[in-house]
């Protein structure tokens, strides 16, 4: 039988707004939270890494995230630093590429990349037009982090400007995954 989890949201710069389907799915989902960080325009991973972790003390294990864009970075760079916790599955979609020319110049601290193999089960999910990250840096990421890899298609950066709404692949695949690790989500 597997064990309901929370899912806590883990939004990327500029939080996610009504149209987002990380807003969609904290609607939807029975038990969820959401991070919450100090500055939404102007990232700073060690004040992101405070907010996931400040997130994450209160919620009964076990936790399955559901990251996107700079979220999947902080992910990261916590897991990195705190290798053991409630989180027990992660979607990480469409991480950005730090070195990348389009990376926001206004996200602080995010370069070099982490790339420890995460202590919990993953799966990356990328598009093959993210206009943040090509596809084989999202590959080579997905490997560095001995997360599974999932071709999205042509979705841009997977966000509300990609008009897909809820995403409802997204979601149906994040329960797939989740059921994979014995996690109920929905």
């Amino acid at each position: 039988m597997p064990q309901l989890a929370t899912v806590l949201i883990v939004p990327g710069i500029d939080d996610s707004g009504p149209s987002h389907w990380q807003t969609a799915w904290q609607g939807r989902l029975p038990r969820t939270a959401r991070v919450v960080q100090s500055d939404w325009a102007r990232p700073q991973l060690a004040d992101w890494v405070k907010g996931l972790e400040r997130a994450l003390d209160p919620l009964p294990g076990p936790v399955a995230l559901a990251a996107h864009s700079l979220g999947c970075l902080t992910v990261a760079a916590w897991a990195a630093a705190r290798p053991q916790g409630p989180v027990a599955a992660a979607l990480l979609v469409a991480p950005p590429d730090p070195g990348a020319a389009a990376f926001p110049a206004r996200a602080q601290g995010f370069s070099p990349l982490p790339r420890a193999r995460l202590p919990f089960p993953a799966l990356l999910v990328a598009s093959q037009d993210d206009p943040f990250a090509s596809l084989a840096f999202s590959q080579g990421t997905a490997l560095a982090w001995g997360a599974g890899f999932h071709s999205a298609g042509s979705l841009g950066h997977i966000n509300a400007a990609s008009n897909i709404g809820a995403w409802e692949q997204g979601l149906e695949l994040f329960k797939r995954f989740c059921e994979g690790q014995g996690l109920q989500v929905g």
